[in-house]
């Protein structure tokens, strides 16, 4: 059961699953039928709304309406379980959350098992960098997002998380290799470094803490939390990895800073939309709870 209008539920689909084909196999209709929702919708609100190429994207106006749906759909969600009519009211909402690779990999997974035990809530998790995760908050993609950025979206409220500490690490025969006269402009301009997408700025922020140059080191790109670190252990280059990665490492002796007492601290906050939903309420103190607890919190 649906108190969504057919063509805001098709809309949602298409982009979700990026194609008329893959929202017609989600609901059960043809494409041909899904076309027809999404141009009466259109030409109802008069204007395009979807971008017909692959995958399928909303333009401008399709993300402001996009941003309303998930909204409403999250609020139906809730009042369906409310009054529990239809067979499938009491079904669990679905949330859709953007979070940086590194708080996946490390203190956030803990906060949806919780939300999933406790609430049977489900997740739609985008994984987006740090400094540009609002961005799926601006394009209605999520109704919350871990990021870096104080400043709240229009529309969203924000939390303080804590901070999540990088250290810029390396196995030791390559701290050896490429570190023996220290950390400068003439080492880090010439030792291989790991990065982990061309999104991922923490190795450049380091880089100019340390020389205040612009320089041009040899890279990989290595889009994954885990692989990164063990990279690093590897000797593929040296990384700036989340310091709850690598006591183990440490201990074992396979990683070490490539410079003592060096680190970059990344600020996050968690913003989602100022509605009022229960839901939203639920997962916003299940995740401050969480960052308590995984990262490290200013006095």
């Amino acid at each position: 059961m649906s108190l969504l209008n057919p063509q805001l539920v098709a809309f949602a689909a298409v982009l979700e699953e990026g194609s008329f084909d893959g929202a017609a196999r989600r609901l059960s209709l043809t494409p041909s039928a899904i076309s027809q929702r999404i141009k009466a919708l259109e030409d109802r609100l008069g204007q395009v709304l979807i971008l017909r190429h692959t995958p399928s994207e909303a333009t401008e106006a399709g993300q402001r309406l996009l941003r309303s749906v998930q909204q409403m759909r999250l609020l139906e969600a809730e009042t369906l379980n409310e009054f529990r009519v239809g067979p499938d009211s009491s079904g669990p909402a679905t949330v859709a959350i953007g979070v940086n690779a590194d708080s996946l990999a490390t203190w956030f997974l803990a906060a949806l098992a919780q939300l999933h035990d406790r609430h049977q809530l489900l997740f739609d998790v985008r994984v987006e960098d740090q400094d540009h995760s609002t961005n799926l908050l601006r394009d209605g993609s999520v109704l919350g997002a871990i990021t870096a950025e104080a400043q709240p979206v229009q529309g969203c409220s924000v939390k303080k998380l804590g901070v999540m500490r990088y250290l810029p690490v390396a196995s030791p025969a390559f701290v050896k290799r490429h570190f023996a006269s220290g950390v400068n402009a003439a080492s880090l301009g010439q030792a291989p470094m790991l990065v982990f997408n061309r999104k991922d700025a923490l190795q450049w922020r380091y880089i100019h803490s340390v020389t205040r140059a612009r320089m041009a080191p040899p890279m990989h790109y290595v889009p994954s939390s885990t692989a990164f670190v063990e990279g690093a252990e590897l000797g593929l280059g040296w990384a700036m990895a989340p310091e709850s990665m690598l006591a183990k490492h440490f201990a074992a002796g396979t990683l070490k800073p490539i410079a003592a007492n060096q680190w970059l601290d990344v600020p996050l906050y968690w913003q989602c939309w100022s509605i009022r939903s229960a839901t939203l309420a639920t997962v916003t103190v299940a995740l401050l709870r969480a960052a308590q607890e995984g990262l490290r919190q200013r006095r």
